[in-house]
């Protein structure tokens, strides 16, 4: 009997600046999925400090952030050599159209809150998947 090669997990990087939502969404992916490890941090900024030290398979950004909004992160994240090939998706309260419209452009996906568990580790398999085909 041979045994199967060890997968390595997949870091997500959770940005919110709401700590029940960070420690919710942590527990509720690591619970679902043994796959993932996820990170999280409170702010843009950390994010962009986090990503002096970890390669994240994804990050899940809010938008709506005191001091730097998700727009911004994502604007710097994109703009940096060494981490504009992280897929971003949008995790946000945000439903304008507007919003919708950008957040299209400038992620992989963008889901609104409230949103289902399974549904969002379906999303974020999608898109890991997506960026390993390429």
């Amino acid at each position: 009997m041979k045994n199967k090669p060890k997968k390595n997990k997949k870091v997500i990087l959770l940005v919110d600046d709401n700590p029940d939502l960070l420690y919710s969404v942590k527990k509720g992916l690591e619970s679902i999925s043994k796959d993932f490890k996820v990170v999280t941090v409170e702010s843009g900024k950390e994010c962009l400090q986090s990503l002096k030290k970890i390669r994240p398979d994804l990050i899940l950004l809010d938008i709506m952030m005191p001091d730097m909004d998700g727009w911004d992160t994502c604007a710097k994240i994109k703009s940096d050599k060494k981490t504009e090939n992280i897929p971003i998706v949008f995790l946000t309260a945000k439903t304008d159209p507007v919003s919708r419209s950008m957040g299209g452009l400038a992620s992989a996906d963008y889901i609104t809150k409230p949103f289902d568990m399974k549904d969002l580790k379906k999303r974020i398999d999608f898109v890991i998947r997506s960026k390993n085909e390429k």
